[in-house]
């Protein structure tokens, strides 16, 4: 699943660790959402899309509906 994780936690100054330490995961979970390795689980979706600002979750996660 390709994400905007990188490009809105620039944005706000947060380094992978940061955002890693805010969501209660790891900064190599970070690292591999961000280079599309690893889906998260809704809730880790939820929490990311929170801290970086986000209303929806559209906007920080892009789902590829295979249209």
């Amino acid at each position: 699943m390709e994400t905007k994780i990188k490009e809105f936690r620039n944005e706000k100054g947060l380094s992978q660790q940061k955002l890693a330490d805010l969501t209660g995961v790891t900064r190599q979970t970070i690292n591999a959402l961000e280079n599309a390795r690893y889906n998260p689980s809704l809730l880790l979706a939820f929490r990311i899309t929170k801290i970086l600002d986000k209303e929806n979750i559209e906007d920080v996660f892009i789902i590829d509906d295979g249209e």
